[in-house]
């Protein structure tokens, strides 16, 4: 019988703010836990999916100070779901606007899925600010994940798979992504919301061990259905990471950071191959192939390999 460690308890953050980091975006950002203590960033995943209250409960908030955000067009962030002026290397810039507007010099970072991949990148480019990265099942951005995502799911879900694509005909569904673009692009917002609910719901299934096959969207809730939506068919289409933008090929210049990877072995959002290729090439990396346990951070194996890491990483400072 799995035994799961509890969250921290839930708190409320001590600021909070917005930055315009364009004439167009302005981000939400908030601090929660110890003032004074040892800064972590947390980054969402998606792209496009927003932070929330749960991301808060990761790290002990005597120890922590924990900065949160959403990144560009998601959660609190404005315009929502908007893809103009949305680029990785923008996301990038924007944490270390962050960085600088709180006037921390390094900070641990905490992402998974598309964090992972945001970690990575602002981690090649600030290595001077980064303290060590947590990262969760890891996502290199590659065209061959990508493709993964949008067809070799069906493999093990292929009554979901054929929900995702049933509106597709048989031409389109040889380009998904191109169809999903366009509907999510399309000047009609009945018609992105429909797309946004479907890809969601797509998602949403198959990122935990047990299949979630009650997956409910209310109104309240397509906003952000089709924020990720937009942004991540906005993502993939635009901002793959292969040839010579290869992460695997940039990593080795920043593998003296610390690295611990907690990884699903059945993940099938984004398959261990990813985080396996990273350990190859990373000298001393910790890294946790967690049994029982699909894509989410919250599934319970997941979870508590997480809290067990952040906990060793508290008693630490504790120790100083």
């Amino acid at each position: 019988m799995h035994s799961s460690i509890d969250l921290y308890p839930s708190i409320d953050p001590y600021a909070s703010g917005f930055l315009e980091v364009s004439a167009l975006h302005s981000i939400y950002w908030e601090q929660c836990g110890n003032p004074n203590g040892i800064p972590v960033l947390i980054i969402h995943g998606g792209p496009g999916e927003g932070c929330s209250p749960t991301h808060r409960r990761f790290f002990d908030p005597d120890i922590f100070r924990i900065v949160l955000f959403d990144q560009r067009g998601c959660g609190r962030s404005s315009p929502h779901g908007a893809l103009k002026e949305n680029t990785p290397a923008l996301l990038v810039e924007d944490i270390s606007t962050i960085r600088k507007h709180l006037d921390i010099d390094s900070w641990h970072i905490f992402g998974g899925s598309w964090g992972s991949t945001l970690g990575f990148l602002y981690a090649l480019k600030n290595p001077s600010h980064v303290k060590s990265l947590i990262l969760r099942g890891i996502f290199l951005f590659q065209q061959k994940e990508i493709d993964w995502f949008l067809y070799g799911i069906k493999n093990f879900f292929p009554k979901t798979w054929g929900r995702f694509t049933a509106h597709l005909s048989a031409k389109e569904q040889k380009d998904i992504l191109k169809c999903y673009y366009n509907k999510l692009t399309h000047k009609d917002l009945a018609l992105q919301k429909e797309a946004a609910v479907d890809w969601f719901s797509y998602e949403s299934t198959c990122a935990t061990l047990s299949p979630n096959k009650s997956i409910s969207i209310h109104e309240e809730h397509k906003p952000q259905a089709l924020a990720m939506a937009r942004i991540e068919a906005h993502y993939f289409k635009h901002h793959t990471m292969d040839g010579k933008h290869a992460l695997l090929k940039q990593l080795p210049k920043i593998k003296h950071i610390p690295l611990t990877i907690v990884q699903g072995r059945y993940d099938i959002i984004c398959p261990p191959v990813s985080a396996q290729s990273v350990i190859d090439i990373w000298d001393n990396a910790q890294y946790y192939l967690v049994d029982n346990a699909g894509h989410s951070m919250m599934d319970p194996a997941i979870k508590d390999k997480l809290l067990t890491v952040t906990y060793k990483l508290a008693e630490q400072y504790k120790n100083l």
